[in-house]
């Protein structure tokens, strides 16, 4: 059981979608008055923006406006969570592919005034709605509202304290209460959300775990989970943007690129100062084997990058310049693909990214036949990537290995 609830809670990052990319449960009109509403709007534009500390006094503005609204308190715990993920470096698609896995090596506690602020956030949103629900066990918005609370919280208790059992037994109250908005209000889309991405998680397991996962009442089925995350893409609900986000790894874990890309595309255009929707973008036109697309986008977001004088995710530079000295590579300019790759680990940054930067370097040497630097950076590459857990780096730098011997 334990293994099956730790191989489910490494994905848990899904539910509020920050991990891979960059999410905050997008904020509706419960319990708000008019000016909560306004500035709880301008909240979630800024957090989608990557302007996390407007974000954060924006909503602490919202809180004030309107003590009684429970998603001005879950806006501001999103904010804060967000600032502990960018701090550690695992907002991207590849951190939840599954090549790329959670490291071995324990990431340092988050600030203490960060992580009591987020607490004492998250605890007067559930607090809110449950209150909300004492007085009508059937007010579809109250139950939603407290679903996408406890799916924040499970989602911080499993990549932040890494307490599993403590995050799946508040992702199962979340799943649990975004049934009960599917059953009492059938056309609010948006609570499929979190039904569809715990029903995808559970999906991709092995068998044993999958029953387990039914055991402790969660539902699977991998086309019906997409399906309902696709409808709450589609739907102007409050979860739209964070669905697309979500649809936008998901597709990515299933090759579905095309279809990833359609969902990017809107979001470069709703989102223009966010850089790491270019990023993506990129990361994922190489997967779908376009290096000549995934080059142009990795350079206009390199411009980004530089332009920028917001506070930047930890190793965000080395992992911009490892994409796009690959897609140089790929498409044959060896010394600019190579400058940027000795760029990305000169630069501080993941050991992962590191890791791979070498596995090309080592490629490059190898090609070029200089078997000794080619042994050279590859046994750099097997070391980095085996310290964070990145299996599938670590079997391809020894195949090239065995060639350079």
């Amino acid at each position: 059981m334990r293994k099956a609830v730790r191989n489910i809670f490494f994905h848990v990052g899904f539910i509020a979608v920050i991990s891979a990319i960059l999410t905050a449960f997008a904020l509706g009109p419960a319990f708000a008055n008019s000016e909560s509403d306004v500035l709880r709007a301008k909240g979630s534009a800024e957090i989608y923006n990557l302007d996390r500390d407007l974000a954060i006094e924006t909503f602490k503005q919202a809180v004030a406006a309107d003590h009684e609204d429970a998603a001005a308190y879950r806006g501001l715990a999103s904010a804060l969570w967000l600032t502990i993920t960018f701090r550690r470096g695992n907002m991207t698609v590849d951190d939840y592919l599954g090549s790329v896995k959670r490291s071995k090596t324990p990431a340092p506690p988050p600030p203490a005034d960060v992580a009591s602020a987020f607490n004492d956030a998250i605890n007067q949103a559930i607090s809110l709605s449950r209150k909300k629900i004492a007085l009508n066990a059937r007010d579809a918005d109250a139950h939603y509202q407290l679903a996408a609370a406890v799916a924040l919280r499970a989602s911080y208790i499993a990549t932040v304290d890494n307490s599993l059992f403590a995050a799946f037994k508040a992702a199962r109250e979340a799943y649990e209460e975004d049934e009960i908005v599917q059953q009492v209000d059938p056309k609010r889309k948006e609570a499929g959300l979190v039904v569809g991405l715990y029903r995808y998680i559970v999906s991709t397991q092995a068998l044993p775990m999958r029953w387990m996962a039914y055991m402790a009442g969660f539902g699977g089925g991998k086309e019906h989970g997409i399906r309902l995350i696709r409808e709450a893409a589609e739907y102007p609900g409050e979860s739209q943007v964070d669905a697309r986000f979500a649809l936008v790894l998901i597709l990515n874990r299933e090759r579905r690129y095309d279809e990833a890309l359609k969902q990017l595309a809107i979001l470069r255009d709703q989102y223009p100062r966010n850089r790491l929707v270019w990023l993506e973008s990129g990361s994922t036109l190489l997967r779908a084997g376009r290096p000549t697309e995934a080059e142009r986008f990795l350079s206009q977001g390199l411009e980004r990058f530089a332009r920028d004088s917001r506070s930047k995710m930890f190793g965000e530079e080395s992992l911009w310049h490892y994409k796009r000295g690959w897609a140089l590579v790929l498409l044959g300019k060896t010394a600019d693909g190579e400058a940027d790759l000795k760029r990305a680990v000169e630069l501080e940054g993941r050991n992962w990214v590191h890791g791979r930067s070498y596995l090309e370097l080592g490629r490059l040497a190898l090609k070029g036949g200089n078997r000794a630097a080619a042994r050279q950076e590859l046994h750099t590459a097997i070391m980095l990537c085996e310290s964070d857990n990145d299996p599938a780096a670590v079997e391809e730098a020894k195949i090239l290995l065995k060639d350079a011997s």
